[in-house]
């Protein structure tokens, strides 16, 4: 019985004893016939196999994976043809070696390959309609970072709120991780056990991680960028670890306006699609020397853009924008915020809810920072959701929850 191989070599034919062996037989045939070494085949019945650009491609035809499947099983007899998709070299019989490299002779890897297929451009449209910032949580985070830290330090935070059937990022509070702020970097000290109490209050309170939000400071030199590469790696890295495709990275900056007076600028953008694969993917390189142009996003390998290869990315290739707007939602953001430079103590509580004394309870505690405070610091960890969970409807707390908190702001 003979086959017919068409791969990116052409037509070949290999003798077979017939459509009951198996196609882990078949790719010992083909290894001894046309020196294609098994590892390296991928096999299909499907004529587009020969079109596949990417790892990820190969892994799509999967009719001729499993090894023990005989061929009859896939209608193939006398004639019939396969396609053969094989990295590496071969010498083709009668013919001269055959090198992926095309011109000049260089040998290709696969990896080599895959890079010359792999083209940047501008993602046009994002996958949220846009972003709306709660007025006293986004004013809360700038107003720290321009009256306490005077821009001088980098600062993040975890956005949390809810996206709309129609693709809108509400932002309704931002949790502010352990951190350490530099002039032009900024390292998260996450803690698993916190950001696991804080997505059970935000559970509670029928919201989820959203986006990221960051600063720059005036000591960067970004008036040629919108990102440098470090927040580029940094904002990708968080949104391939969201698995959200609405996704949103917000930078605030300060910047002089008109006037030469300083003025406080959000911007939002989404990781393009091409940026958060090629940081799953391990293209990015990480490491910086001080010659590095921050405006340019480094390569392992070569990539095209604009009809080019190269290792070097405009960082705006990555960045798709996103409208900004703003709302008022139902939460308060007078709590002070944790993770900031001043201890929270039980006097905070003390001091807020004397300040609210004259509001429902259930309105005294609708404040995240408070419910994060009474998770962490006075072991109510697997009770505050519950307790987010009324600030969610707005019904009443229990009586005994209301007495353990206050009891616990009159021992302060």
């Amino acid at each position: 019985m003979m086959l017919r191989i068409r791969s990116r070599d052409g037509l070949e034919r290999i003798q077979v004893d017939g459509p009951q062996i198996t196609i882990s037989q078949l790719k010992t045939l083909i290894e001894s016939q046309l020196q294609i070494p098994i590892q390296n085949q991928t096999l299909s019945t499907d004529q587009n196999l020969l079109l596949a650009k990417t790892l990820a491609d190969l892994l799509r035809f999967s009719d001729m994976t499993d090894p023990s499947i005989p061929l009859s099983a896939l209608n193939l007899s006398h004639g019939s043809i396969i396609f053969l998709y094989y990295h590496g070299e071969r010498t083709v019989r009668g013919g001269p070696t055959v090198s992926p490299a095309g011109s000049f002779g260089r040998k290709m890897t696969m990896d080599d390959l895959i890079a010359k297929q792999t083209r940047i451009t501008r993602q046009e449209s994002p996958h949220c309609d846009s972003v709306s910032f709660d007025r006293d949580s986004a004013n809360a985070f700038q107003r720290f970072v321009n009256e306490t830290l005077a821009f001088a330090s980098k600062r993040g935070g975890f956005m949390y709120g809810t996206v709309t059937d129609e693709g809108r990022v509400e932002v309704d509070f931002i949790y502010e991780p352990p951190q350490q702020g530099l002039e032009d970097d900024l390292v998260l000290l996450r803690d698993p056990e916190e950001e696991k109490l804080v997505d059970a209050i935000a559970a509670g309170l029928g919201r989820k991680r959203v986006g990221f939000i960051f600063t720059q400071t005036i000591m960067q030199e970004k008036k040629d960028y919108n990102f440098s590469n470090k927040e580029i790696i940094q904002a990708a890295e968080l949104h391939a670890e969201s698995e959200l495709k609405e996704w949103v990275t917000v930078v605030v900056k300060l910047e002089a306006n008109e006037d030469g007076a300083a003025d406080v600028h959000f911007e939002a953008f989404q990781m393009s699609d091409m940026c958060v694969k090629l940081l799953k993917d391990g293209w990015f390189v990480t490491e910086f020397g001080e010659n590095d142009d921050p405006k340019l996003s480094k390569m392992k390998k070569d990539v095209v853009v604009g009809g080019k290869d190269v290792k070097e990315v405009d960082n705006d290739f990555f960045l798709v924008v996103v409208k900004i707007f703003d709302h008022q939602g139902p939460l308060s953001t007078s709590f002070p915020i944790e993770n900031r430079k001043d201890l929270v103590t039980l006097r905070a509580l003390k001091s807020h809810l004397d300040r609210t004394k004259n509001l429902p309870f259930v309105k005294r505690i609708s404040d995240f920072h408070l419910l994060l405070f009474l998770a962490k610091s006075q072991g109510l960890g697997s009770d505050v959701p519950a307790l987010a969970e009324c600030v969610n409807t707005q019904t009443a707390v229990p009586e005994g929850y209301q007495l353990l908190i206050e009891s616990m702001a009159t021992a302060a």
